[in-house]
């Protein structure tokens, strides 16, 4: 077991942008990035993981990604254990070996499950919407035309931070790969150091490293906020898609054991999203309790994390239109194939 562990850590390593498969307290890249789980690195696992059977008890094993995600549970973590993973790694094997019952991930990564584990497992909820901005250290970006001819920082190359920027500009009458320059970073850190240093003066970042960067140089501005770009885009063809981040997955045949203790769990964690955009100071506090990120960072960045909870036929609606648009630019961002209706739970 330790071999195979090792050997999964160190495939998906080499495919996204965080690395460590442990829960911790260092905040590295934003989990918008951990999309970087491609199809391969599912099929690894899932092809040399056995089955296993549902708990025979109402005990939920939870994981989520620091960030956005793990900040909507805070207050039901006073109720639920909750474990918290700075990429997406170890979550994936969890999921497949049924040693995790529910998780908070990025979508696509739901899609690729999916698809890998033949509908071993459903979406239930999106947590959180867009957490992507423009920042930068002037005051030259007013819309996102003013970014042609611009050199932009990012991380997530190939991955969703890449394939949201790609489809924004292009939607603006801007070929990424001729009239920008776009150059990837591992880690949102190395941005933040480059616009500080003065090195560079644009970057795609996502929450809550945005408020991070910008607390620590007041030259930083937010240009753009790209879930307002991506819904212009949508509104204008008058699709149903939304700039979906988070969602959250439970293993289908966990559901069919612990339905009613699961659809508790949801009633809960929607209570957990109302009050943490409700109580930002009180929420704050317990954010840092949980080691997620401090209390001063987490309160200027909840009111810009899109927190929600949404569920049913908004939710269907919004993760269909998502995934189809990702499909269109690269099919194995989501696992190769859309996923049918039986990808979908409502309670």
């Amino acid at each position: 077991m330790k071999k195979f562990i090792s050997l999964i850590t160190t495939v998906i390593m080499s495919t996204l942008l965080f690395t460590g498969c442990a829960p911790t307290t260092t905040t590295t890249s934003a989990e918008v990035t951990t999309e970087a789980t491609t199809e391969s690195t599912v099929a690894s696992t899932v092809a040399t993981t056995e089955s296993t059977t549902a708990p025979t008890n109402v005990h939920i094993n939870i994981a989520a990604l620091k960030g956005p995600t793990s900040i909507g549970m805070v207050k039901l973590m006073e109720d639920y254990p909750v474990e918290i993973f700075v990429s997406a790694d170890e979550i994936v094997t969890k999921i497949v070996k049924g040693e995790l019952d529910v998780a908070a991930v990025p979508a696509n990564l739901a899609s690729v499950l999916y698809n890998k584990t033949v509908g071993k497992i459903s979406v239930a909820a999106i947590n959180t919407l867009g957490v992507l901005y423009v920042v930068e250290t002037g005051d030259s970006i007013k819309t996102v035309q003013d970014l042609k001819g611009k050199t932009i920082l990012s991380t997530g190359k190939g991955t969703t931070p890449e394939l949201t920027l790609n489809y924004i500009l292009s939607s603006n009458g801007i070929n990424p790969q001729k009239d920008v320059t776009i150059e990837y970073k591992s880690e949102a850190s190395e941005i933040a150091a480059a616009l500080t240093a003065g090195t560079s003066s644009i970057a795609l970042l996502p929450e809550p490293f945005v408020t991070t960067a910008v607390l620590k140089n007041d030259k930083l501005r937010v240009a753009l906020n790209m879930s307002d770009e991506w819904d212009k885009i949508e509104n204008k063809n008058e699709n149903n898609s939304s700039m979906v981040t988070g969602v959250v997955i439970v293993r289908s045949d966990f559901i069919e054991n612990n339905k009613e203790s699961f659809d508790k769990f949801l009633a809960d964690y929607k209570t957990s999203t109302e009050y943490v955009n409700a109580n930002v100071d009180e929420a704050s506090i317990l954010v840092e309790k949980y080691n997620i990120v401090p209390a001063s960072v987490a309160k200027t960045a909840i009111p810009k994390c899109n927190i929600t909870f949404i569920e049913g036929d908004d939710m269907i609606k919004k993760v269909s239109g998502y995934i189809e648009i990702l499909f269109d630019q690269n099919p194995s961002s989501v696992g190769g194939d859309i996923p049918d209706e039986k990808f979908y739970y409502k309670r």
